[in-house]
């Protein structure tokens, strides 16, 4: 059986050229991309890698490749990562790992930003499966909830608390995240720029406007999407 995951991190493998700094997500299809670098031994001595995510640096590191902290950086070639869901506009959901800050920074330090994944990841409108994550800086808290609730009073809003800790989960950046679910589809555009108004809500996990393309395996082998923004 074909791993599409696989198959989109080979695609997205062609796109790196020797002597270019490459930014990378979390997930498993960037775990696969990490692999193919390090197999280009060539490719991969020339690269200056950074990545938004410990568990992605780790492996980076583990493979003794050039590493540099998000810190040092003001410029990608490339980003590289896999998200939830994705519309026409390549507007992109990553509400996994919490890392959302981070990876927009990479994003947007980036010319180019290219989700990958399977076909699955495709959505024509975002169909409420997934959260949009918050986070949310600790001592505004209640004020941004309040702000929530009374903006969307049909949403829930959960802060995540930990599995094998008691309390609250901490994001990188010392903040509180939390998942905000819609019962009702939400324009991206729209949302995007009321969660920004909210003093305390550092950032969320809507992508708006940001991915250049996306590279998508199926049954039908490799898409790569440009983004088809509405009309006006």
């Amino acid at each position: 059986m074909t791993d599409y995951k696989i198959e989109a991190a080979k695609a997205a493998l062609g796109y790196i050229k020797p002597g270019q700094t490459i930014g990378l997500g979390a997930g498993t299809t960037v775990a696969h991309l990490v692999d193919m670098i390090n197999s280009r031994e060539d490719l991969a001595s020339s690269l200056v890698l950074t990545s938004s995510s410990f568990k992605t640096t780790t492996k980076l590191a583990g493979y003794g490749l050039t590493i540099k902290s998000p810190s040092l950086l003001k410029h990608l070639d490339i980003y590289f990562d896999g998200c939830d869901q994705f519309d026409k506009e390549l507007n992109a959901l990553k509400s996994g790992g919490g890392i959302h800050t981070t990876e927009k920074i990479l994003a947007s330090m980036a010319d180019e930003f290219i989700l990958m994944g399977d076909e699955g990841k495709f959505a024509a409108t975002f169909d409420n499966t997934y959260a949009v994550v918050i986070e949310i800086l600790p001592q505004a808290l209640q004020v941004v909830r309040h702000k929530l609730h009374s903006k969307y009073p049909d949403a829930t809003i959960k802060l995540r608390m930990g599995d094998q800790k008691d309390g609250a989960v901490i994001s990188d950046n010392g903040n509180l995240l939390a998942d905000i679910k819609f019962t009702s589809p939400f324009d991206p555009q729209q949302l995007n720029t009321e969660l920004k108004l909210i003093p305390g809500l550092v950032e969320h996990s809507l992508f708006y406007h940001m991915a250049t393309k996306a590279i998508v395996a199926g049954e039908n082998g490799i898409r790569i999407i440009e983004p088809v923004y509405k009309a006006g």
